[in-house]
């Protein structure tokens, strides 16, 4: 990968080469295997909290690291670089914040050395059967009962859903007060009563990714776990941890990208029609001129975006024009170069086909572009 941002720095290129190391050394050969069975080995994921990845941007007192966003945007760029999109981490880690920024210390200090350790995998659910990227529309509640919660409902589309065994769920604890009404409860699945998971669904893409349906039926939970110190406040905390979601989006968006020019570009030197090379062609060059600008483009638009982060300093809407902006550049990308392909491309042997099916996911996931582009017009006014 190029690193020029500048907020690379020794330790991060030093990180950036142990991370790719460990992925071609560790995930790489398995990667058929994990395509196969819908799911990623738990001793990968223990693999990979050995090398620090679960928890680099989680301060030392709590098991991590304690870098600060390059870090995860360091890995989730070799993870890009790879191909690998099976791997959660990155909704790990999203589970790991969530409880960073509004845990108790007591939660904080329980749960975390623990996601941090591979002991536990985290997950959040937000997504029902009914409502997406409307998340005031969420249905499962959460009714106190002494010093428990009872939940009942239900989740899909839930992102290591099949192993996770911590997970931040979104619930109603009011229905009468809309947003206003939404909490945050952790669940700890072990030997929950109530508490059950569908089969990894068949997607398009992403097979190795255990994406599943969770049910909630009288699942009780200690009134302890809630996120915050009072209800109510989910709906602020999902906006504002949102921006970090979908700045890795964003950046992994943009590492696909030069991972399917890579290959394009490689291929078409190699191949050979009417006695030239696919890349002799002027429409190649042209083409590949065209897609290999507006991917650095893309790459300073995600790097002046996690100097903001870094900072404190990104908006919920630069975050969204990220999101928006790359994932669509993504699919665009990857399509035309699929296309200088031929037939070769469309079959599984070759991996920009896998990438094709993988990025499609991209534009939905983490919000919609649709959403996005709402977002940023609110931002206009």
């Amino acid at each position: 990968m190029t690193y020029n941002a500048g907020w690379m720095n020794d330790e991060l290129r030093l990180m950036a080469e142990s991370v790719r190391s460990f992925l071609e050394n560790e995930y790489v050969p398995h990667d058929a295997k994990y395509e196969a069975q819908h799911f990623v080995d738990r001793e990968f994921w223990k693999k990979a909290a050995e090398m620090g990845m679960l928890g680099a941007t989680i301060p030392g007192e709590y098991g991590g690291i304690g870098g600060n966003f390059a870090f995860d945007a360091v890995i989730s760029d070799e993870l890009a670089a790879q191909g690998i999109s099976g791997f959660g981490i990155q909704v790990h880690n999203i589970a790991s914040h969530y409880i960073l920024a509004y845990g108790s210390e007591e939660q904080k200090k329980k749960w975390l050395p623990r996601l941090c350790s591979g002991e536990c995998i985290g997950a959040i659910a937000m997504t029902e059967p009914g409502a997406g990227s409307d998340l005031q529309g969420v249905t499962t509640k959460a009714v106190k009962d002494g010093d428990f919660y009872t939940i009942t409902g239900s989740k899909t589309f839930i992102s290591n859903g099949l192993l996770a065994n911590l997970i931040v769920l979104v619930v109603k604890t009011d229905e009468s007060k809309g947003a206003k009404g939404i909490s945050l409860v952790v669940v700890e699945t072990e030997d929950l009563a109530g508490f059950t998971r569908g089969k990894p669904l068949e997607k398009i893409g992403q097979h190795a990714q255990d994406t599943t349906e969770l049910f909630f039926d009288g699942a009780r939970v200690p009134c302890v776990n809630l996120l915050g110190k009072e209800e109510g406040k989910g709906f602020y905390q999902l906006m504002d941890q949102l921006k970090y979601e979908r700045l890795l989006i964003a950046v992994l968006s943009v590492g696909f990208m030069d991972r399917a020019l890579k290959m394009t570009f490689e291929y078409t030197q190699d191949r050979k029609a009417f006695g030239r090379t696919i890349f002799d062609f002027q429409n190649t060059r042209f083409k590949l001129a065209e897609l290999f600008t507006e991917a650095r483009i893309g790459r300073t638009f995600v790097a002046d975006c996690i100097e903001k982060m870094i900072a404190g300093k990104l908006d919920t809407a630069t975050a969204s024009m990220a999101k928006m902006w790359l994932t669509e550049k993504l699919c665009k990308t990857v399509d035309e170069c699929l296309q200088f392909f031929g037939g070769y491309g469309y079959t599984r042997e070759y991996p920009i086909s896998r990438l094709f099916v993988d990025s499609r996911v991209m534009k939905i996931y983490g919000g919609t572009s649709e959403i996005m582009k709402e977002l940023i017009a609110r931002s206009l006014q």
